[in-house]
């Protein structure tokens, strides 16, 4: 039966709703059932979403580690806590998607230049002060201690994802 052209679909109308039909379909194996342009691209956004949230990590990681090394005597324990919570949620997503792992490096080096331009805003100071490339390994971005401060370190752990 052929829809109308004017007549909007579930996806459209009811996105959870839409989901849920659509979970229905393919656990009853109704494949022809299936919505699979809106299927397939929601799929491909599921992906996108998290190459992006870890770009995200790693930029905020980053950040946190250019003002801690560029700024000891302003180091906090926010600074701190955010450094560790990053790495925490860059291992937890690298976990759940093992696939992220081999471009690690790669999302680091790319997301430099707009971590130093968010640095120099926040600290103040002068770009040449910053190095022009990544200049963390992908173990010094994930090691546990952080570098010399007057902050207590953190326990060794998992060094990496």
């Amino acid at each position: 039966m052929a829809k109308a052209l004017d007549t909007p679909s579930l996806y459209e109308v009811d996105y959870v709703a839409w989901l849920e039909e659509q979970a229905s379909h393919l656990r009853a194996g109704r494949l022809s059932a299936l919505d699979v342009p809106n299927v397939a691209e929601e799929l491909e956004g599921l992906a996108r979403s998290d190459r992006h949230e870890l770009a995200n990590r790693l930029e905020t990681l980053i950040l946190h580690l250019l003002k801690w090394e560029h700024q000891p005597s302003r180091r906090s324990r926010s600074w701190q806590s955010t450094i560790v919570e990053q790495r925490i949620r860059i291992r937890r997503l690298v976990d759940e998607s093992p696939s992220l792992r081999p471009g690690l490096a790669e999302v680091a080096a790319r997301v430099y230049p707009d971590a130093v331009d968010r640095a120099i805003i926040e600290t103040g100071l002068a770009p040449r002060r910053f190095p022009e490339a990544l200049p963390y390994t992908l173990g010094q971005l994930f090691e546990r201690e952080l570098p010399a401060g007057d902050l207590p370190k953190q326990p060794s752990r998992k060094k990496h994802p």
